[in-house]
């Protein structure tokens, strides 16, 4: 298919403009796209994405306008080309086109996907939209960093109907001679045709188990007959899958499966969509399917990065990739965080340490109040090599971001670190670990009554600091620790960078400037989920599709905001852009 080019010459009589300019308000998303499509999406800018021989495609820039308002309206494909068919405006914004310009047919933006994500610039439309803003001098040194659930397209499955499906699946793919011999091992009363939970007295506990059992038989089954076999790769893949849910789920108890009284780690939660996961955004609120990361520069709120990941993914660990430009720094870097720096009891059997996992600490952080800018420096990590603050990224983010390997990272690249980290918990109001000195130069733990003991080194960093018998006769104790054996302090890799982390963010100055700035990215989440389909509802299946799809409906959105922004041209070629 060769590159198609949309039409620059409007016809006066049966164009949109006359008609639209002056109903569409200028700092509308259908104006901006209107004056400056041909400047954002040139057709030359998708020339990679075709062939010099065959017949012409629809003009990508029009593509990427119908995509680009697709995602800030919530449409479908089919809805979305019916809008360009029959709305005015769509037309409008892809550069006044004739009422009666031909539109096409869904399966064009669906091409237009696969071209995209088969390419070397995926994402070249949000980075459109970005140099553009980069452009009129809307992108500073500051980053506030965010992430948002994005429920997954599909229905979560339970154990049976992951199980079932996932032996539905292996037969479905299986060739007619394979397909026969899985059959002849299944001993199960199921054609294992039609999809769905089998039928059951699903309230009758042994009608339930013995379910699960002779699934779990006929899965097992499948897998021993497949094993040491040559299959097709996707055989293979269906055949892990298979034994993935088989083993995340089920418990054998003499003889018998039974469903797990546990939750597996990294659950598979639907045999539809692999990629997605049980998620949670705080203790208290779960959901499934995956996160959207984002980065945004707080002064114009336009969003800078974008990532998308599995649901139990914590938010420090696509932070840096989404910093990757402005730093230099690894994508992934190591998210090792706070297993280091945890206080034990081990009488209660609990975590009493200062290590939380990201989204089930983020739950408060939006709602402080925001407070005028305090203009104190102090406790801002200033470069002492005389860099100057301006010129340094600042980058800002609840507590969920304060992992010990992301302020490391950050602090080695030089960067404001404008991060919150959890302040350590005990359980029943005793001595948290910030009572004790923890001298990790010298390898020592002080506890609150003056005893010292030191620290024994773990392989993977860090340590443990046991108080041991100094507990028993120490006067302090009932306040410190309830476990016979004494108090155990757990120190992580990464302890140093906590407690400075800590300790900076009690400034006042740092702390009003935190509640000035971070709040902001919350807005900007709110812009992005306003719709329910297609917003937080993610609109496709697997994780590259999601990502891609998150980064769209952020190119729309800054698109949006350079109408609310007032830009009012934007340069052809280079990405110069001329401010109202």
């Amino acid at each position: 298919m060769t590159l198609g080019l949309a039409p620059t010459q409007g016809d006066l009589l049966r164009g949109t403009v006359g008609y639209c300019q002056g109903l569409v308000p200028e700092d509308s998303i259908y104006a901006v796209l209107h004056r400056e499509c041909f400047n954002l999406f040139p057709d030359g800018m998708f020339a990679d994405l075709f062939t010099d021989v065959g017949r012409r495609s629809v003009p990508p820039m029009i593509v990427a306008v119908v995509m680009v308002l697709q995602r800030i309206e919530g449409c479908s494909d089919r809805e979305a080309v019916d809008r360009f068919a029959f709305d005015a405006r769509w037309k409008y914004a892809a550069g006044g086109l004739a009422f009666d310009h031909p539109g096409f047919v869904h399966t064009v933006l669906v091409d237009m996907r696969a071209r995209l994500a088969a390419s070397d610039a995926p994402d070249r439309i949000f980075q459109a939209t970005l140099e553009a803003a980069r452009a009129a001098g809307l992108v500073g040194r500051k980053r506030v960093l965010d992430s948002t659930p994005l429920y997954d397209a599909v229905a979560t499955m339970d154990t049976v109907t992951l199980i079932r499906s996932a032996i539905r699946g292996l037969l479905r793919v299986a060739d007619a001679g394979l397909e026969a011999r899985l059959r002849a091992v299944l001993t199960r009363d199921d054609e294992y045709v039609s999809a769905g939970k089998p039928v059951c007295a699903w309230d009758d506990a042994a009608a339930r188990t013995e379910v699960v059992d002779a699934l779990a038989k006929d899965g097992h089954a499948a897998l021993a007959l497949l094993d040491g076999q040559q299959v097709s790769d996707v055989v293979a893949r269906v055949g892990e899958l298979l034994a993935t849910v088989l083993g995340q789920d089920l418990d054998c108890v003499d003889g018998v499966f039974r469903i797990a009284r546990r939750v597996a780690k990294d659950r598979v939660i639907s045999t539809v969509d692999l990629e997605a996961r049980h998620g949670h955004k705080t203790a208290a609120r779960g959901f499934d399917g995956y996160k959207g990361h984002l980065a945004i520069d707080p002064d114009s709120e336009i969003i800078t990065a974008t990532d998308a990941t599995a649901g139990n993914t914590g938010d420090a660990d696509p932070a840096a990739g989404l910093l990757a430009g402005e730093l230099g720094i690894p994508a992934s870097p190591d998210p090792a965080d706070e297993s280091a720096g945890q206080d034990t009891e081990k009488d209660l059997g609990q975590d009493t340490g200062d290590g939380h996992d990201g989204p089930a600490i983020e739950a408060g952080d939006g709602h402080d109040e925001p407070a005028p800018d305090a203009g104190d420096e102090a406790g801002r990590g200033v470069d002492g090599g005389g860099a100057r603050e301006q010129d340094r990224l600042a980058v800002y983010g609840d507590a969920a971001y304060g992992a010990g390997a992301l302020l490391v990272a950050l602090e080695a690249a030089g960067a404001t670190v404008m991060v919150k980290v959890q302040p350590p918990v005990a359980p029943g109001g005793r001595y948290a670990k910030d009572r004790f000195t923890v001298d990790t130069a010298a390898g020592t733990v002080t506890c609150p009554a003056g005893v010292t003991v030191p620290i024994r080194q773990a392989k993977a960093g860090g340590g443990t600091a046991a108080f041991g018998a100094a507990c028993a006769a120490c006067p302090l104790a009932g306040a410190c620790t309830a476990s016979r054996s004494g108090r155990t302090i757990s120190i992580g890799p990464y302890e140093a960078e906590l407690v400075r982390a800590r300790h900076t963010q009690q400034d006042p100055g740092w702390l009003a400037e935190y509640r000035a700035t971070r709040p902001k990215v919350e807005r900007k989440i709110g812009h992005l989920m306003r719709r329910k389909h297609g917003g937080r509802r993610a609109r496709v299946r697997g994780l590259a599709k999601v990502k891609a799809d998150f980064s769209l409906l952020a190119a729309a959105v800054n698109i949006a905001r350079l109408g609310v922004l007032k830009i009012s041209r934007i340069a052809p070629s280079a990405p110069a852009v001329v401010p109202a």
